[in-house]
């Protein structure tokens, strides 16, 4: 019988995994360079609007603006759709 004042660490054992358990599994079944990707984009998109406006001419202004526009929807739409493409389907979060 082990000793309950030493606990023992778990060990991997994929004999006593259940069918719907995935120990390999990403959170939310999101891939977690999606997550990466879209703290990189989101920083490096502010960090250029930012420089953009802080320069306080009207035409790097007013492309701030476009890009804010532009940009943001199409980052979000395509890291979208790549998270969708390369979700774990298999064994959803629960």
């Amino acid at each position: 019988m082990p000793d309950p004042e030493h606990p023992q660490a778990p060990v991997r054992d994929d004999d006593a995994v259940g069918e719907t358990e995935d120990l390999d599994r990403d959170l939310d079944g999101i891939p977690h360079d999606i997550v990466g990707m879209t703290a990189l984009f989101s920083v490096l998109l502010a960090m250029l609007v930012a420089f953009m406006f802080l320069t306080g001419k009207a035409v790097p202004q007013i492309a701030a603006i476009i890009l804010i526009v532009v940009a943001i929807p199409v980052v979000v739409s395509t890291l979208r759709k790549k998270a969708e493409r390369e979700r774990d389907h298999r064994h959803p979060a629960r």
